[in-house]
């Protein structure tokens, strides 16, 4: 699975699944991963690739992989352990990983 982001955006995204496992696989957007302005369109790409989601709890920005995000981290390498799924698609995600 290749999707179709700016090569910024693959590396945005390298860098939070490989954080993933410093958050109980949901990574704080702007924790450990810079949080540039140019970093807030490479999130939005990859929002509108359906390969990430974010939630706001008490003013921190949290990053969630989908399952599809799921799918293209283990593809580069990074195990299902590190990651979150938010709880509507973790039954989603059992059924294609296991």
């Amino acid at each position: 699975m290749t999707p179709k982001i700016t090569e910024k955006s693959k590396e945005l995204f390298r860098k939070y699944a490989a954080d993933a496992g410093n958050w109980n696989g949901q990574p704080l957007v702007g924790g450990n991963v810079a949080d540039t302005k140019e970093d807030r369109g490479n999130l939005t790409q990859l929002k509108k690739a359906g390969l990430i989601t974010t939630d706001t709890d008490e003013g921190n920005l949290w990053l969630n992989f989908t399952p599809a995000g799921v799918k293209y981290a283990r593809s580069l390498g990074f195990g299902m352990h590190s990651f979150s799924i938010p709880s509507t698609t973790r039954a989603v995600n059992k059924a294609i990983f296991g």
